[in-house]
């Protein structure tokens, strides 16, 4: 089958078409023929080698945590799934990059209503996005929330999903203009530019942080009594922070942390409640999922490139089979 993917660990130029075996889906796993591929910030950091060196078969790995299709297999133990099924998966262990890919039949989201298009970009963005709201920043009808990267793939859906479940306003925070333009489509009711938020903003309930570094220590102060701050991505990699626990206590803050991969292994449920309750959002229309670029499976590395380079907006799909909508 056609892939791309890496044997050595490096920026997106270590990315390469290969030809692999099929996969063969085993117990509680389904085989997807992937139509679309979603591009995420988890895939440039498993290149850069967040995640290990490269341990797929012959050395290879093939990067991808989401994708949408149809079943083409079914594992032992596999029900409630058929082949032929259109479905979007959330797939723990990578292989979106690819014709073929396996998934966790647990982790695959029947796309009733929804286009393999918009499910191609949906399964890790909308769990993540209702994950974090619900289960790390226990969000609660009345608050009002910050949402840092508002214009990426995740905090464009936060935004409609922390409206969608009651919150009384909805901020954000960007690194350009251009971004800030584009963000506040999403139902924001201001977005500011991530240098100066901090001197606009105060008595937050819930934050949401994905960028780590100064952007996290600023915002901490920021937080309403009982706020919390959640945390879920290190984009600015820059070094870990060194906090003190007694102005938690203090000034009533807390923070908290999503972490799907993690959620995956330990609480899979978890992870497929969320993805069921963000999907009927979307199916519904209450939400929506912008597909900003999409690029031919073989042009992986620029998507990479521009996220590297902090350009990504909205959702970035690689079309890997388009022919199967």
């Amino acid at each position: 089958m056609r892939a791309v993917g890496f044997d050595v660990n490096g920026g997106p130029e270590v990315l390469r078409p290969v030809e692999l075996p099929t996969p063969v889906p085993g117990p509680g796993q389904v085989l997807l023929q992937v139509a679309y591929a979603g591009v995420n910030y988890g895939e440039l950091q498993h290149t850069l080698g967040d995640f290990g060196p490269p341990s797929g078969p012959g050395g290879v790995d093939v990067p991808g945590l989401e994708a949408s299709g149809v079943v083409a297999a079914l594992g032992p133990g596999v029900t409630g799934l058929a082949v032929g099924d259109p479905v979007a998966a959330y797939l723990p262990d990578g292989g979106g990059y690819a014709e073929y890919a396996l998934a966790p039949a647990e982790f695959a989201f029947p796309l009733d209503g929804i286009t393999l298009r918009d499910g191609g970009g949906a399964a890790l963005v909308l769990t993540t996005a209702y994950g974090v709201l619900t289960g790390a920043a226990r969000l609660r009808a009345g608050d009002t929330v910050l949402i840092h990267a508002a214009a990426g793939g995740v905090g464009s859906v936060a935004a409609q999903i922390a409206r969608a479940l009651g919150a009384a306003a909805v901020f954000g925070t960007v690194g350009s203009a251009e971004k800030a333009a584009y963000a506040k489509r999403f139902g924001y009711d201001a977005v500011h530019l991530r240098d100066g938020f901090a001197d606009r903003l105060r008595d937050l309930d819930v934050i949401l942080d994905p960028v780590g570094g100064q952007t996290r220590l600023r915002s901490l102060a920021l937080l309403a009594p009982f706020g919390r701050l959640a945390v879920y991505g290190e984009a600015a990699r820059e070094s870990d922070l060194t906090l003190p626990v007694l102005p938690f206590w203090k000034s009533n803050r807390s923070l908290t942390g999503y972490n799907i991969g993690d959620l995956a292994r330990r609480a899979p449920r978890t992870v497929r409640g969320h993805g069921l309750s963000a999907f009927a959002l979307l199916a519904s229309g209450t939400i929506r999922l912008d597909v900003s670029a999409e690029l031919p499976l073989e042009r992986a590395a620029e998507a990479h490139e521009v996220m590297r380079a902090g350009r990504n907006i909205g959702k970035t799909l690689l079309a890997v089979d388009p022919r199967l909508s």
